[in-house]
């Protein structure tokens, strides 16, 4: 049995191909829920035509803050650790797998909770690095240690199998990532939720946490939002974590009462690709915004000072390290950075399933 365990819309929007793969090979699989996020995950499930996860280890609010994250982690792995047949099945098998994907404290933890049922790993999106722990934080120590307690490591392109190392484990190029299916699942006929007042307009999109930690911080993008709002009117999409950031260091109402800016709340994903492709650029802090402007060919200027993804690097994608210098330049002469859209000889979520299937026949063949 093959068991997938996520909890965030990211991870969702990442892994519904793989389990629409599965689905429509008629393999059957468990979806856990570590219920990290709820907010528009209904949507997703209907943008891909995914099922309902079959097993909920956590059903109240969103977990968007440190001290809850913590109760959180300590909640599911105690249920975990004390009721393995709820989470996996009557049926569970030492030869099952359990597929994790990403970077978050959702990935670590469907990978302990693997472990300590003692089943396999297969870790999705595997084998990206920053280099440095705090860079971003948690996410490059959460990544460390799930590359070591996996068993099957997923990693988009030669580069991610390369900073694996010496992790032990079998390493497979999927020659993509999984987000490219995503982006391509979305049907041209789908268009944006929004009636914007202008035609013209750039998407604002962030909520990392280096990016919220503090006053200084907030502030430091904020001055690089409002510069690009004098070039271009901008959609501010918003996240719960960029609310709570901006109420809390009162900037929220300076946001609000630009009118240069529109902010909006967040959307399923096929409406949002549907408002990437209708824009001019984006200004993101996140690496799967990055990849999805890669695969499309939009602009993006990258609100970090280091990426683990080199999608899109040098080419439409514009790595700011907080310059206003730089994101001034990037804002004037974004036409410079449009790109034919990139496109991958497979299907990343084909080449895990074919993997998965190909070890499923091993077995068969061993005990035959």
């Amino acid at each position: 049995m093959i068991h997938i365990i996520i909890g965030t819309k990211a991870q969702l929007i990442k892994m519904a191909p793989v389990m629409a793969e599965l689905s429509r090979r008629g393999v059957p699989y468990r979806y856990i829920s570590t219920g990290q996020h709820k907010d528009t995950v209904a949507d997703l499930l209907l943008n891909f035509n995914v099922k309902d996860p079959d097993v909920f280890l956590y059903d109240g609010k969103d977990i968007v803050s440190v001290r809850s994250m913590f109760f959180w982690l300590c909640r599911i792995l105690s249920r975990a650790l004390f009721n393995k047949r709820y989470i996996f099945g009557e049926q569970v098998s030492n030869d099952d797998i359990v597929l994790i994907h990403g970077d978050t404290l959702s990935t670590l933890a469907g990978a302990l909770m693997a472990r300590m049922a003692g089943l396999k790993v297969g870790h999705v999106e595997s084998g990206l690095r920053s280099y440095r722990f705090f860079h971003p934080f948690p996410e490059e120590l959460t990544r460390v240690l799930t590359f070591k307690l996996s068993n099957y490591l997923f990693c988009p392109d030669d580069i991610a199998v390369k900073n694996l190392g010496k992790i032990s484990g079998v390493k497979v190029n999927t020659g993509g990532n999984t987000l490219y299916d995503a982006v391509h699942a979305v049907r041209p006929s789908v268009g944006s939720p929004l009636s914007l007042p202008v035609r013209n307009f750039a998407i604002v999109t962030l909520h990392r946490y280096e990016n919220f930690k503090d006053r200084q911080c907030v502030l430091r993008i904020l001055n690089i939002v409002e510069m690009a709002s004098k070039h271009q009117r901008l959609v501010f999409v918003m996240h719960k974590t960029t609310v709570r950031a901006l109420k809390k260091y009162g900037f929220y109402e300076r946001v609000k009462n630009n009118d240069r800016i529109k902010t909006v709340p967040r959307m399923d994903y096929f409406s949002f690709i549907a408002l990437i492709k209708k824009s001019k650029f984006v200004i993101s802090d996140g690496g799967s915004n990055q990849e999805e402007c890669f695969y499309l060919g939009k602009p993006i200027l990258l609100l970090r000072d280091a990426s683990e993804r080199q999608e899109g690097l040098g080419e439409n994608c514009v790595l700011s390290h907080y310059s206003i210098a730089t994101a001034s330049e990037f804002v004037e002469n974004y036409q410079s950075y449009e790109r034919v859209g990139h496109a991958i000889l497979t299907r990343p979520s084909k080449t895990i399933v074919d993997f998965l299937l190909s070890l499923d026949n091993e077995k068969k063949n061993i005990r035959g």
